[in-house]
């Protein structure tokens, strides 16, 4: 989801929580009774997500939690013995929370930027991503940064992403529009009124699935940049971001990693930072 992701802003509204979905797992709380995993609730862990970016995490038809992310937190929660609870928000509002305490951590993909780890800490990444602009399929726009960093361009993305940093940094003559919600930045493009998008290729994927191939992705030489999403937890708790990257690395060598993205996301799981 790429993110997904927050950059030290100076002013952040805390997103209203939109739901709360307790996922059995057949954990019980006094399997954790001493909390050896510095949960905030002991025998419980709550994550915080925003569950709007499928395939990586989304509410399905009957409204229940599903994607990449959640299939590894549902097994994270068997894994430990403990209640899974998530909450749902905003993106914008899952670093705040976090930092409030009202979830133990956040798995919405977050890279672990220098602003970012001034507020919180950061697991061993889990999810791979590829930042690409996409524009609709008739632009003719040359498929160099030149021809895009231009004043007549704009450019979306999500706010408060990474994407959103990317395209500042990247285009900073064109005109820089991001949206708080990941497909009122992809409509802006698709109806004309913006030239392209930053984003996660796998997302747009999933936009022109639903929304009949109108979009396709900038033909540079590479993606514009490659990155790799953490789980955030609470700043200083290096127990849990531990016992978090532990948890990863053993679903990475079993070789589960691999076959949870494969299943979910419906590709090969990309190289990811040996453990």
């Amino acid at each position: 989801m790429s993110i997904r992701k927050w950059f030290g802003r100076t002013s952040i509204v805390v997103g209203v929580l939109a739901a709360a979905v307790t996922v059995a797992t057949g954990a019980t709380a006094g399997n954790n009774a001493a909390n050896p995993h510095h949960l905030n609730k002991p025998g419980t862990l709550t994550v915080g997500m925003t569950l709007q970016f499928k395939p990586e995490m989304y509410l399905d038809a009957k409204g229940k939690p599903a994607g990449y992310d959640v299939e590894l937190v549902k097994a994270l929660a068997k894994q430990w013995g403990v209640k899974l609870n998530i909450q749902n928000l905003d993106f914008n509002g899952l670093i705040p929370g976090l930092v409030s305490k009202k979830f133990d951590m956040v798995s919405v993909g977050l890279s672990a930027t220098p602003a970012r780890r001034k507020s919180i800490s950061f697991s061993r990444p889990y999810v791979p991503y590829a930042q690409i602009l996409a524009a609709t399929k008739t632009d003719t726009t040359p498929a160099t940064i030149a021809a895009w960093n231009d004043s007549g361009k704009t450019i979306t993305s999500l706010q408060g992403s990474t994407a959103e940093q990317l395209v500042q940094k990247t285009f900073p003559n064109a005109t820089s529009h991001s949206f708080p919600d990941q497909n009122s930045a992809f409509l802006e493009v698709s109806s004309g009124r913006a030239s392209g998008i930053v984003v996660e290729n796998y997302l747009l994927a999933q936009f022109n699935k639903s929304n009949g191939n109108v979009l396709k992705e900038v033909a540079f030489p590479a993606p514009l940049h490659v990155e790799y999403g953490s789980y955030g937890v609470q700043k200083g708790n290096s127990k849990l971001a531990g016992d978090l990257s532990a948890f990863i690395c053993k679903q990475q060598k079993s070789g589960q990693l691999a076959k949870i993205y494969q299943s979910t996301i419906g590709a090969p799981l990309p190289t990811m930072p040996a453990c």
